[in-house]
C-alpha cells in the first residue's frame, strides 16, 4: 500500500482533524472524519445503503470539497505530508 496524504481541514490548530488520502496501489480513496455514532443518522444512511458490519459512517465538513476534489481529478502533490510526526507507524 502507498498511501498519499492529499489534505486536512485547512487552518486547523491541532493535528485530530479530517483528512483525505489517496491509496496509490488501488486508487481506492481513504477519509479520516468524525464516526458518525448517532443512531437516527445511522438509520438514515441504512434506509439508503445497508452499513455492512465491516463499515463505519464518517463526516466531512464543507470545507474539505475542495480537498475531495484535489483527490479526486488526480491533482495532489504525491509526497506532501501533514502536520503529525513523519516517520512513525500509527502516528497522528
Amino acid at each position: 500500500m502507498r498511501l498519499s496524504f492529499v489534505g486536512i481541514t485547512p487552518n486547523t490548530p491541532v493535528n485530530e482533524c479530517p483528512a483525505v488520502y489517496v491509496d496509490e496501489d488501488t486508487g481506492e480513496f481513504w477519509f479520516q472524519g468524525e464516526t458518525v455514532t448517532d443512531p437516527v443518522a445511522l438509520a438514515e444512511v441504512a434506509v439508503h445503503s445497508p452499513i455492512g458490519a465491516h463499515e463505519s459512517v464518517v463526516k466531512l465538513p464543507p470545507i474539505m470539497t475542495s480537498i475531495i476534489l484535489e483527490a479526486v481529478s488526480g491533482r495532489y502533490e504525491r509526497g506532501r505530508q501533514g502536520p503529525g510526526r513523519h516517520g512513525v507507524a500509527g502516528a497522528a
